[in-house]
């Protein structure tokens, strides 16, 4: 199983952008998630979806701001970013686990990586 990220650029505080998730081969993951990790810090946890069901998981940074979602026939998920902020500024990842819900926020329980797509955000 390989991720693809795409979506990435540059914006303007208060614009959006979508991201993408392309999963390739057989997928047996439960949770698909979107981590990111801005220079100097720690890569943290931004949003999952469950494959089956389509529960939804937020970090509290970017709750109402920003909603993932997932195309299971075309194995693609999403992550439409609102509002944005310069603190949005990161290489966002795509991730996968089959993990539980309690340890969706914890990258290391994540077993596949997409390459990463960096979002920029200006003031």
């Amino acid at each position: 199983v390989q991720l693809q990220a795409s979506g990435g650029g540059l914006v303007q505080a208060g614009g959006s952008l979508s991201l993408s998730c392309a999963v390739s081969g057989r997928f047996s993951g439960t949770f698909m998630g979107w981590f990111r990790q801005a220079p100097g810090k720690e890569r943290e946890f931004v949003s999952a979806i469950r494959w089956n069901g389509g529960f939804t998981y937020y970090a509290d940074s970017v709750k109402g701001r920003f909603t993932i979602s997932r195309d299971s026939a075309k194995k693609l998920v999403y992550l439409q970013m609102n509002g944005l902020k310069p603190e949005d500024t990161a290489v966002y990842y795509c991730a996968s686990t089959n993990g539980v819900t309690s340890s969706l926020r914890d990258p290391a329980m994540y077993t596949r990586w997409g390459q990463g797509t960096l979002v920029t955000v200006s003031s």
